[in-house]
């Protein structure tokens, strides 16, 4: 039936001798393979279906017209696309709509079902067992729900949050659509939800609702499907579970679940609406529904209705929507869009076959952690997530040459050998985001901004099992290293410990002991990560890591501080104020004790000898031959009040104290010292340009060991640390501009 045979915008469905028709050119058409049930329910919502067919082959078959047919291909894979106009008030709201997606609770925090709300059951390719026993993946998506009112529950909470995240969209797309009609088509997948609680029976003693239910959720165009419901005044949950009989203007409080037998009903009620309001002027906000919804009455769809993997077939849709949304300024937010990012990656693996799916689905949020290879039976829930947590940092770091090609497709990165500290925190957010899945609540994906550049050759971690690097973690530095360097920070932000610097010079406001307000001082991730590294904190700092973990394995309790020994003390919740008391922020300006304390400033002594850390016997240098020059000694300025060697070690007498300074001379002193320093950057330089000069002609080609490098890159780092919170001291004592 065609629009003009219509009295009214609203189209009334074709026959269902006509709507089985198209059904059976759908399935003709090559490249498909869609269960039955769900062009059922999508017939009734098609317009003009006899359009989108051809004319009858010799065999009397019927198919699509290829001009109702696209098919498009990802980097996940390949799918078939029928165009079609449709019905305004049809599609559903998708819960899996990666822009939302924060708002889930995941099937890969090993807590989940320990009465849990707003989680979301994992999706998986729809099966059919043949008649030979053998089972066949379709074009379709299916899950399962507890109940009929969790199903109807998870798609208003869909359509709330939707609501929420609109509300950064420049213009009102409500009234846009009403306006305008809608100018994109939407795409839409088919998915069938199977409920597992069994139906009360009515009073015929059939059960009162089905056992499952076909929807068509929108992949592409989420908003636009729910303004244009709530434009009709439908929801999506009614538009996949039922129409109650009173909002098709009958009596009694029945709900209509099948699409063939509500829509004529809708539509006709919406043409009589229109008709009655005729002449009326529309009114974008508050007029007649059937005037607003005029535009929108039919509007073009892309139904998903094949492909020749389904059983990628959620990554192939997923990943046609994700580039349009990844990146600002539209409507994702940093979390989503982080999560968005690293799913595009591990759906690329798939598709290039360098990983298995169950590890994506895994990796991706959509099953749970003890379905990895690797996952054992007596793994806690701490292990579990640093299980998920290192495969994801391995594969966003990867050492696999070809795997750093496909990250660089995916991330639109530049070469491997070129990346740039803002696409190594891209991926590093990716990697905390994805990570928090794993967790109760989301953080913030910046906490994971902890990597140089270096990161960019990739990330070999040693394999060890988390219990066994805490185990050893007091006496073995790379045991402790590794659980700092990767596993700290998104610990002590899965409990709010600690979180990204916002920026703010006012500093961040946190709860103390006796529920009053406190201003924290500001200070980065890498800050907290150096304060746990300091050596004489060391026990302390593992006794916090081994107190987390032993709060997740725990119920997520909150972790409990610990001693200056690292041990805990029950009872005494570890706070972001206490985090900070015990491992305080260096800003370089904190003096630390001396043997000769002396008054006055510190004051800079040269030392025409090697750097002061501890330095291995001329034996242990490496070196490609029997025997080869010593390295040259670099002449250091070392700070009387640093970590070199307090003044009475050095050779010669120690410095006579200083009377005070006035203002001026501490500032003259202040310049004098910056420009020193300023220089002596510079000469460290060209030194270390004359030890690669002389190595390549004394044939050297590594002058230097392991444990002095180690030693020498260590001070170096203490120093930048140092430096690093001089400008804001002096901005502080600046005259405002």
């Amino acid at each position: 039936m065609s629009e003009g045979d219509i009295n009214g915008p609203f189209p009334i469905p074709v026959s269902r001798e006509d709507q089985e028709a198209w059904i059976e050119a759908v399935l003709a058409t090559e490249g498909v393979n869609l269960p039955r049930g769900a062009l059922e329910n999508i017939a009734p919502f098609i317009v003009d279906p006899d359009e989108t067919l051809s004319e009858h082959d010799p065999d009397g078959v019927r198919t699509l017209k290829a001009s109702a047919v696209r098919r498009i291909r990802t980097d996940a894979g390949d799918m078939v696309v029928a165009v079609v106009r449709m019905h305004g008030v049809g599609g559903v709201l998708w819960g899996h709509n990666e822009r939302i997606s924060s708002i889930w609770r995941s099937v890969a925090d090993p807590t989940v079902g320990r009465d849990t709300e707003r989680t979301l059951t994992s999706v998986r390719p729809w099966t059919s067992v043949g008649d030979d026993g053998r089972e066949t993946c379709f074009a379709a998506l299916e899950s399962v729900a507890a109940n009929r009112d969790t199903l109807i529950m998870n798609c208003e909470d869909a359509a709330d949050e939707l609501k929420r995240r609109d509300r950064v969209r420049p213009y009102d797309l409500e009234e846009d659509l009403v306006l305008n009609g809608q100018q994109d088509p939407g795409m839409y997948i088919a998915q069938q939800v199977k409920i597992e609680e069994a139906s009360e029976r009515a009073s015929d003693g059939d059960p009162s609702y089905p056992d499952s239910y076909w929807g068509w959720m929108a992949v592409r165009g989420n908003n636009r499907t729910q303004k244009r419901q709530s434009i009709f005044r439908l929801t999506s949950s009614e538009v996949l579970s039922g129409v109650p009989a009173e909002k098709l203007e009958r009596e009694g409080d029945e709900i209509i679940c099948d699409p063939r037998d509500w829509l004529p009903e809708f539509s006709t009620v919406l043409n009589r609406e229109f008709a009655e309001a005729d002449g009326d002027e529309l009114d974008p906000t508050s007029g007649s529904r059937a005037r607003r919804a005029a535009a929108i009455a039919v509007v073009d769809a892309h139904l998903v209705i094949g492909t020749p993997t389904p059983q990628r077939l959620y990554r192939i849709v997923q990943m046609n929507n994700r580039r349009d949304h990844v990146h600002p300024p539209l409507e994702f937010d940093a979390l989503d869009r982080s999560r968005a990012l690293g799913r595009s990656v591990l759906g690329m693996y798939v598709a290039q076959q360098v990983m298995d799916e169950k590890t994506a689905e895994v990796l991706s949020g959509l099953a749970p952690i003890r379905e990895l290879p690797e996952a054992s039976a007596d793994m806690t829930v701490s292990e579990l997530r640093d299980l998920r947590s290192m495969r994801l940092l391995q594969e966003l770091f990867p050492v696999d040459p070809h795997k750093r090609h496909l990250l660089r497709r995916a991330l639109s990165e530049n070469p491997p050998s070129q990346l740039k500290s803002g696409e190594i925190n891209q991926r590093a957010r990716t990697w905390s985001a994805l990570t928090s899945e794993s967790y109760p609540q989301p953080w913030n994906p910046r906490v994971g901004q902890v990597f140089s550049t270096r990161a960019r050759e990739g990330i070999a971690l040693s394999g060890r099992r988390l219990p066994d690097l805490l185990a050893a973690a007091d006496t073995d530095d790379d045991a402790f290293d590794e659980l700092v360097s990767y596993r700290a920070a998104h610990w002590l932000a899965s409990f709010g410990i600690i979180e990204p610097d916002r920026g703010s010079l006012d500093g961040q406001e946190a709860i103390g002991d006796g529920g009053e307000l406190i201003r924290r001082s500001r200070r980065t991730v890498m800050n907290c990560l150096q304060a746990l590294r300091y050596e004489k904190s060391r026990m302390m700092a593992v006794g916090v890591l081994k107190s987390l973990a032993a709060a997740m394995d725990d119920g997520d309790r909150r972790p409990w501080r610990v001693s200056g020994s690292g041990k805990e003390m029950p009872g005494r919740e570890m706070t972001p104020l206490w985090f900070d008391s015990a491992f305080p922020k260096d800003t370089g300006t904190r003096p630390r004790k001396t043997v000769a304390a002396a008054p006055g400033l510190p004051t800079t002594v040269a030392v025409p000898a090697p750097l002061t850390s501890p330095s291995p016997p001329a034996s242990s240098l490496v070196a490609s031959k029997p025997a080869r020059p010593p390295a040259p000694t670099l002449p250091t300025a070392v700070p009387v009040q640093s970590k070199g060697p307090a003044t009475d070690e050095l050779d010669g007498p120690a410095p006579a104290p200083e009377e005070p300074l006035t203002l001026e001379a501490l500032m003259a002193r202040i310049e004098e010292q910056i420009r020193g320093l300023h220089e002596a950057s510079a000469e460290i330089g060209g030194l270390f340009g004359r030890l690669a000069d002389q190595s390549r002609a004394a044939s050297v080609d590594r002058p230097v060991s392991r444990q002095r490098a180690d030693a020498t890159v260590r001070l170096l780092n203490q120093t930048l640390s140092r430096l690093r919170g001089l400008p804001e001291v002096l901005e502080e004592m600046t005259e405002p501009v």
